[in-house]
């Protein structure tokens, strides 16, 4: 939730996010002293708890123990989380030390006040309370509500509340049935194709996600190229005008980010709403990381980048929880260049239809590997198919992401002028004449019929 805060109030929460990027630089700096001298890094949550009680009160300004305990925290997961992966065999994860200016802060539940539309945050002893102003009410019951976050996005603050929602009941016998399974393809048009029992399908279009990771990278291109010329050289001083350049481009991309993240939650909403209406009790969701070690080229490298993969399945992951459905992520390899029908490798089309040459078969390519996985067994079963798959005949069709620009009937991003406007309209015409001749060219009607009487 965005925050209404002052300027006094912006600028004590801009020192508690500075101040817990302090305690992250700590960390870091701690550890390469210990790494020159051929010590084992801190690591474990206790031991840097126990190195910032030694630093003593006051050290980092407003922020308070919890909110510098939530910093150490994070890095310590990110620590775990980056040695596990390392060890199943992933080397291209790195461990946590890159510096950050602004770092998120996080208070648990008995420690921050929530009350309406206000919120009061923790901060060190001997400093004055920090009330804030949001810009909406929690949707939660204040007791479910089990922590706040602070944090800034785009040059604006915000306040992240996490609570603890029950999982949705239903009346007996209208609920998830364990029972009936559901594939589910990413991809960059299309971020959920899910193949369901009785022959039904979804397909959430991404097209407008993709217009607006396009439509903001060539935004960007111009805005720099238009800029180059007044960009300060290495050592000197930015101007007001460089300053003003740079608020307004992270503006714009903090808004770009909301749009692409909105969007990504109602496609997840509409796969969700489509599960619960077909009964569906498990959704077995493909797991595409593999492709991302591969080098496509510029153009492609920069379209997987932006899928944000991980995105997309925790989003699908906790709304699914929510609604009692599980969730199962399986591999996916070889699911859009299998034929569901003869189970024999197809070359992978280029568009969206896929055609066997063996059996004939034809039909939509993610539909098709939606179908696929979810016969597939989790935990790394195999990969060969050993019986055909159920290709839905009844689709529905849904679209992700109509509140981004150029996303209506038009199809046309509202930020580019029309042709009319830029001029590019061709050689002009003369005005006609008075007595209302008009000087277009004759039209030629081709009826064959008429000609050969």
């Amino acid at each position: 939730m965005a925050l209404r805060v002052t300027s006094g109030q912006r600028r004590r929460c801009f020192g508690l996010l500075r101040s817990a990027g302090d305690v992250w630089a700590c960390v870091l700096e701690v550890n390469a002293w210990r790494r020159r001298r051929q010590d084992a890094p801190l690591t474990g949550y206790q031991e840097l708890c126990r190195e910032l009680s030694g630093s003593g009160p006051g050290t980092f300004g407003e922020l308070d123990s919890v909110g510098a305990r939530s910093v150490l925290r994070r890095f310590s997961d990110a620590w775990f989380a980056a040695a596990k992966a390392r060890r199943d065999g992933d080397v291209s994860v790195r461990f946590p030390r890159r510096r950050r200016a602004l770092m998120p802060v996080r208070w648990h539940h008995g420690t921050f006040t929530l009350d309406g539309r206000r919120g009061r945050v923790p901060t060190a002893r001997g400093t004055s309370s920090l009330w804030i102003r949001l810009a909406r009410e929690v949707p939660y019951p204040v007791e479910q509500v089990r922590s706040v976050t602070l944090l800034c996005e785009g040059g604006r603050l915000f306040l992240d509340v996490t609570a603890e929602v029950p999982v949705a009941t239903y009346p007996p016998g209208e609920g998830p049935d364990p029972g009936r399974v559901a594939g589910v393809d990413l991809g960059i048009i299309h971020p959920y194709a899910v193949a369901g029992p009785d022959g039904k399908g979804l397909l959430v279009s991404g097209r407008a996600i993709r217009a607006e990771h396009r439509m903001h990278l060539i935004d960007t291109k111009h805005r720099r190229r238009a800029v180059a010329r007044r960009v300060p050289k290495p050592g000197e001083r930015g101007s007001r005008r460089w300053r003003k350049y740079r608020r307004r481009a992270r503006l714009v991309e903090g808004r770009h980010k909301r749009r692409v993240r909105q969007a990504q939650h109602e496609a997840a909403c509409a796969v969700v709403s489509w599960a619960v209406e077909q009964r569906v009790g498990v959704l077995k969701v493909g797991n595409p990381r593999g492709i991302l070690d591969m080098d496509a080229g510029r153009r492609h490298n920069l379209r997987l980048r932006q899928w944000q993969i991980g995105r997309l399945r925790q989003i699908l992951t906790d709304k699914a929880v929510q609604a009692g459905i599980t969730v199962d992520p399986v591999n996916e390899r070889g699911t859009s260049s299998t034929c569901p029908a003869c189970l024999r490798r197809v070359p992978k089309p280029r568009g969206r239809t896929l055609s066997c040459p063996h059996c004939r078969f034809t039909g939509h390519r993610d539909l098709v590997a939606a179908a696929i996985i979810a016969t597939r067994t989790p935990g790394g079963g195999p990969t060969t198919p050993t019986a055909p798959a159920v290709v839905p005949e009844v689709v529905t069709h849904r679209r992700a992401g109509r509140h981004l620009p150029g996303a209506g009937q038009s199809r046309r991003d509202p930020r580019r002028p029309c042709m009319v406007a830029r001029g590019s309209v061709g050689p002009r015409r003369p005005a006609p004449p008075q007595d209302g001749e008009s000087l277009a060219n004759p039209a030629r009607i081709h009826n064959r019929a008429s000609e050969t009487r």
